[in-house]
């Protein structure tokens, strides 16, 4: 009878050895099925949620807006500018000073990125120093145009965004130069940069002529940006007037667009408000 009893207990226990090492395996099995569930899981959350790393920086095209021009008359060179720095839909500054002051018988304006115009304006006036001290003689205005238009050559293609006007006098009399971010370098008498320019040209079309007064040419040159500013949504601001005569230049006058608007050139329509 203890023979029997042992035998049965024996059985007994081996089955139940048998149903937890089944047991034990199933476990073992799901654990691993989940495992390789969660690592899939987590793959597929990688691939959707976090970006792919990228040494490439995006690039951020920002629309710009601006006018300036320039002209050369009997008197000398008339330079005006508005003073709105666009950032896209947004307007950055609304008194930015688009008339760089390179030196007393030199005038640089601004078009394009304002950190470009201005730092490589002011690289400009130091040039033109190191240019004075070498050759014992005040730069040209030829020859300042010329170094930019070298330095903004060495850069094209890195990204530079610049449409300047370098306006002064010298030896040879006044001289109004347009150079780029191409390294492009145009002497001229009548320039236009910016959004705006294509409002500011109809103007100047229609006034501009060689034996203008200072007066009138000062007139022309407000009333041309003033236009720009009223029908461009990148141009707005102040509006300053430079006069470049034989010697050196004068700021003559910066007047608020608005003021304009109400108080000089369409004062009817406020008294009609």
């Amino acid at each position: 009878l203890l023979g029997v009893i042992m035998d049965f207990h024996c059985e007994i226990f081996h089955r139940d050895f048998e149903d937890l090492t089944a047991l034990e395996d199933f476990r073992l099995e799901e654990d691993t099925e989940c495992l390789d569930s969660f690592v899939m899981n987590e793959m597929h959350c990688d691939k959707l949620v976090v970006p792919p790393k990228s040494s490439v920086i995006p690039e951020m095209h920002f629309k710009k807006g601006t006018t300036t021009l320039g002209f050369r008359f009997q008197g000398g060179i008339i330079l005006s500018v508005d003073s709105r720095a666009s950032t896209g839909q947004f307007v950055a500054s609304s008194t930015v000073q688009k008339v760089l002051e390179i030196n007393d018988f030199l005038l640089g304006t601004m078009a394009g990125g304002a950190a470009d115009c201005q730092y490589w304006e002011r690289v400009l006036g130091r040039e033109c120093r190191m240019w004075e001290l070498r050759n014992k003689e005040r730069v040209t205005v030829a020859a300042a145009s010329k170094i930019l238009a070298n330095i903004t050559y060495s850069y094209r293609g890195r990204g530079l965004s610049m449409g300047t006007m370098v306006a002064g006098s010298d030896k040879f009399g006044t001289a109004l130069y347009y150079v780029d971010s191409e390294g492009t370098r145009i002497k001229g008498d009548v320039f236009s940069v910016g959004s705006g320019s294509i409002y500011a040209y109809g103007v100047l079309d229609t006034g501009y002529r060689w034996d203008l007064s200072v007066e009138d040419a000062v007139d022309l040159g407000r009333r041309a940006i003033y236009h720009a500013v009223t029908r461009d949504a990148g141009s707005g601001g102040r509006i300053s007037v430079y006069h470049v005569h034989e010697s050196g230049w004068k700021k003559i006058s910066m007047d608020d667009a608005m003021d304009l608007h109400w108080n000089t050139y369409e004062p009817e329509k406020r008294k009609g408000a």
